[in-house]
């Protein structure tokens, strides 16, 4: 899909002169773009629940909640966690270096077949403070400073403590040849560094028209930016 929304991309700027964009620049762009929609995924998500509380959603094919789990959920990924050092109650949160990817949300955290409870920062102190309140092995909770999550009570010692989160998508990357000679770099997709989006067909119109704004903001071509601005709203209107 990359392939196809870059060429995309340089036809429209080619068409009227408008400029030309590295292969760098584009993978920023395609970068930048496929987070704008990812993080749309859960404003639209929301939306629909709303709409859902408000019976005016469709059922079946209607379903669009249905459709953003669905999307939203081929980021999810579940995985333990590794130890904080010797410190039994304190676990790293995902990230590249101990689960192989970055959360953008962390969705759930359990410690065998039990769900721990998300307790605030400013409310565990309060809580621990009376034993009605406190966490307790029956019903254990966890809080989270920076990487870090740390499970209560204290004296919960478990083998495995596993996380289901919701990972960031991988980075894009057109990756290509150089033939030398000021001729345009050809594609190629077997370099070990090559990614495509992790979007879905559906986003390549948002994708394609997302890079192009950022494209025309970085040749200072308004016209592309007003283009591009214009086709995406007349597509999130379409889907509401």
């Amino acid at each position: 899909m990359i392939n196809d929304i870059r060429n995309t991309v340089l036809a429209v700027l080619n068409k009227n002169n408008y400029g030309y964009i590295s292969p760098q620049d584009f993978n920023l762009y395609a970068q930048q773009a496929q987070m704008d929609l990812f993080e749309d995924y859960f404003y639209a998500y929301n939306y629909q629940v709303n709409k859902e509380n408000q019976r005016s959603s469709g059922t079946g094919y209607a379903d669009i909640k249905k459709g953003y789990v669905e999307v939203i959920d081929f980021f999810s990924v579940t995985s333990n966690l590794n130890q904080n050092g010797t410190l039994k109650d304190s676990f790293l949160l995902p990230s590249i270096a101990t689960t192989g990817s970055d959360y953008y949300l962390i969705n759930k955290i359990y410690i065998g077949g039990t769900e721990l409870e998300r307790i605030e920062q400013s409310k565990i102190l309060l809580l621990n403070s009376s034993p009605l309140t406190a966490p307790s092995t029956m019903f254990p909770a966890y809080t989270t400073e920076g990487n870090i999550a740390t499970v209560y009570p204290l004296a919960v010692v478990a083998p495995t403590v596993a996380c289901q989160y919701i990972r960031y998508p991988k980075a894009p990357k057109w990756t290509y040849v150089d033939l030398g000679n000021n001729s345009e770099p050809v594609f190629d997709q077997t370099q070990s560094d090559y990614q495509d989006f992790e979007l879905f067909a559906d986003d390549a119109t948002d994708l394609t028209m997302k890079i192009l704004q950022y494209a025309g903001v970085s040749i200072r071509e308004a016209s592309v930016v007003q283009y591009a601005g214009a086709v995406e709203s007349a597509e999130n209107n379409s889907e509401k």
